[in-house]
């Protein structure tokens, strides 16, 4: 009998918890580790402290973020519209990601 891989961090799971759940965790974990974009500096430095909480290692600067991810997809679409100055043309798809989200809860 051959032996079997261990995924990543996954693999401490053993068989526990099916596979869908533990690639789902996997994908999320990945990019939590990742190093995020600073706001202030710009750099790919800040980690993750704690659930929404994020730190630059350059230049010391703390801010809240998503859960996982230092921008989540609300606050990118805003950032966007505030940098463009647009704000028709994006509320009205601001507004259908909420209402898909609502529906799907």
């Amino acid at each position: 009998m051959g032996k079997t891989e261990k995924i990543y961090n996954t693999g401490g799971f053993g068989t526990r918890y099916g596979v869908g759940i533990r690639k789902m965790f996997l994908k999320v974990e990945q990019k939590q580790r990742q190093k995020q974009e600073c706001p202030s500096c710009g750099f790919n430095t800040a980690k993750r402290e704690s659930k929404g909480i994020f730190c630059c290692k350059k230049c010391g600067a703390r801010f809240a973020g998503g859960a996982y991810l230092a921008e989540t997809l609300s606050g990118g679409i805003i950032k966007k519209m505030v940098g463009q100055k647009k704000f028709a043309s994006y509320l009205s798809e601001l507004v259908e990601s909420k209402e898909k989200k609502e529906e799907a809860e």
